[in-house]
Formats: C-alpha cells, sequence, structure tokens
C-alpha cells in the first residue's frame, strides 16, 4: 500500500483520521470536506461559470464556455476544482445537464453536492486503505488499488447525493433531473464517472501525427441492450414516439410520461422504481504525452468541423488542457 501515501499525507493535512474512526466520521468528513470548498473558493480554485481556471505552478487549465440555446433556461450547469483535496497534482471537472420543469435546479444542486461528497467519501476509504492494508470492499482478496477507492467513492457519492436530493425540501425533482459527466485528474491518471448521457472525448495525437478524437464514456441511451434490458425487467417501457424514429425513450408500465431520452440520471424518481437508475460508469485513462486535451460536453453540443486546437468549443462545453 506504499502507492497510498503520498496521498494520504497530503489529506492528513485538512483531515484527522480520528475523525474517521470516532462516531461521528461521516459528519466530521463531511465538514473536512465542505472546509476545503469553502478555502477553494476564498483562492478562486473553483470556477462555476464561463472562464478558466489555471492555478500558480499547476500543470492543469480548464476553460468553461456556456451559453442559452433556444429552448429557453439553460439547464446546463459545470464545475472546475483546480487543488482538489487539498492535492496539488488533482483537479475535478464535472458536467451538469438538466432536463424537465426544474432541471436547471436540480443540475446545480447536484453540481454543487457531488465534489464535497466525492471528496468526503474518497478521504473515507483513502484513510480506511491506509490504515487497513487488507481492506476489502468487493469480497476479492486482492488489495484495493487507486482506481479501486475512486470507484467505490464515485458509487457511494452518487447513491447518496440522489438519495438527498430526492427528500430535498425546495426542488421537485419527480419529473426533472440531470447528467453528472465528471473527472478527477490525479498525476497522470484521469478517473472518469459518467451518469446520463453527456460524453468525454480526448484529444489525442494519432500516429500518422494528425490530433484526433477519442471517446471516453459511454451515452447511456435506454436502447442499449443491457440498459434496455434493466428497464423491461423493472417493468418499464422503451420506446419511440412516432414523429421522433430513432429516439428512444423511458416511459411509465401504464402511463405515456415521462418520456425520458436516457438510462441513467440524478431525479427523475417518477420513473426511478421502472428502470432508471443513478448508478455511474466509471474508468480510468492514464494520460501519455500525445494527449491534449478532454472535452466534456452535454448532448447539444455538435462538431462541424474537424478537431482541432484552433476549432471554438461548442456552448454547454467543459474543456481540460494538459500542459505538455
Amino acid at each position: 500500500m506504499g502507492h497510498f501515501s503520498s496521498m494520504f499525507n497530503g489529506l492528513a493535512r485538512s483531515f484527522s483520521i480520528k475523525k474517521v474512526k470516532n462516531n461521528n466520521g461521516n459528519c466530521d468528513a463531511k465538514e473536512a470536506a465542505d472546509e476545503m470548498a469553502n478555502e477553494a473558493k476564498k483562492k478562486e480554485l473553483i470556477l462555476k461559470s464561463s472562464g478558466y481556471v489555471n492555478a500558480q505552478g499547476s500543470n492543469n487549465l480548464a476553460s468553461v464556455f456556456s451559453k442559452r440555446g433556444e429552448k429557453g433556461v439553460n439547464q446546463d450547469c459545470a464545475l472546475v476544482w483546480e487543488g482538489f483535496g487539498c492535492q496539488e497534482d488533482m483537479i475535478f471537472c464535472g458536467i451538469f445537464d438538466g432536463h424537465g420543469p426544474w432541471g436547471h435546479y436540480v443540475a446545480k444542486q447536484v453540481r454543487n453536492s457531488m465534489p464535497s461528497s466525492l471528496l468526503c467519501n474518497w478521504q473515507k476509504i483513502l484513510a480506511k486503505a491506509t490504515l487497513e492494508p487488507e481492506l476489502d470492499l468487493e469480497g476479492s482478496n486482492k488489495k484495493l488499488s487507486r482506481f479501486d477507492i475512486w470507484k467505490q467513492s464515485y458509487l457511494k457519492t452518487c447513491a447518496t447525493v440522489d438519495q438527498e436530493l430526492e427528500h430535498h425540501r425546495k426542488i421537485d425533482a419527480y419529473y426533472s433531473g440531470t447528467t453528472a459527466l465528471t473527472i478527477v485528474r490525479q498525476g497522470e491518471v484521469i478517473y472518469v464517472a459518467n451518469v446520463g448521457d453527456s460524453r468525454a472525448v480526448l484529444a489525442t495525437v494519432s500516429d500518422e501525427g494528425s490530433l484526433v478524437a477519442v471517446q471516453l464514456t459511454l451515452d447511456f441511451k435506454p436502447n442499449l441492450p443491457q440498459e434496455k434490458e434493466r428497464i423491461i425487467g423493472c417493468k418499464g417501457r422503451v420506446f419511440c414516439l412516432e414523429d421522433e424514429p430513432g429516439v428512444h425513450r423511458v416511459w411509465q408500465p401504464d402511463a405515456e410520461t415521462p418520456g425520458l431520452a436516457m438510462s441513467r440520471a440524478f431525479g427523475d424518481y417518477c420513473i426511478k422504481e421502472y428502470g432508471l437508475v443513478s448508478v455511474p460508469e466509471v474508468n480510468q485513462r492514464h494520460i501519455s504525452t500525445k494527449d491534449h486535451f478532454i472535452i466534456l460536453a452535454s448532448d447539444g453540443v455538435n462538431t462541424y468541423k474537424p478537431l482541432t486546437k484552433q476549432n471554438i468549443i461548442h456552448p454547454h462545453t467543459l474543456k481540460i488542457f494538459k500542459k505538455l
């Protein structure tokens, strides 16, 4: 477990291991994460609106651009947190695409709660893995890797965020919801977690020397075999409307509602019992010298030109650069 030492020493500056072990561990961990977020805001390391962030001495450069479309309220939002978890080599980035009458409120709520919740869970699992090297979370005999820790942290976080959203007193998420596409860059590794149909694309150099796009995430649409099987198994329905051929939607068993065009989302509790889930797909990728930047974008973004560094990034996009 020696590879955890640098991570553990960094977070220990703001988080006491004793707090994880006492009876108020959950509360203390959350308070520590919130305190880190407040400190990051004071240092202007958190970005929630169009602009960019590049901390002094950091190898990361992230920019955000969002613009209201023709449908009315802009329900997309984003967040960048440089120095995530008081770690100099870490950055958190996310994009959240809301839908439904309360979609813009739902997206902002998930955006605001997910980073601190993820940091809280990551701290606790990392601390336990450091103190208990043989910790086993999934019934296997292998020791936890960095990826295992991030995956478990994301799974716990998404479950908690969705549960808290359901009981939020000021937000009605029964017929509204949001996607959540987030990444954490830690050193030369990125961890990607996706709920919904937003997309992460990596710009990398091919063997021929041209800049090419590599899709890092799967668009979770209802017609994907594994998604449709789960929805049908929960008595939900998947079909296209006559005037929308090719657009598969999720419907309640006995009603023409809500017609959600994705199979995973936060909120949308009207169909949570019929196969919609907020479980993220989590994967990792090691960054190489050929990789230039990553784009996180909602499904409203279209690519009209070949991918180049000079192209304009379209609305509802978060772009993360790696200095080479």
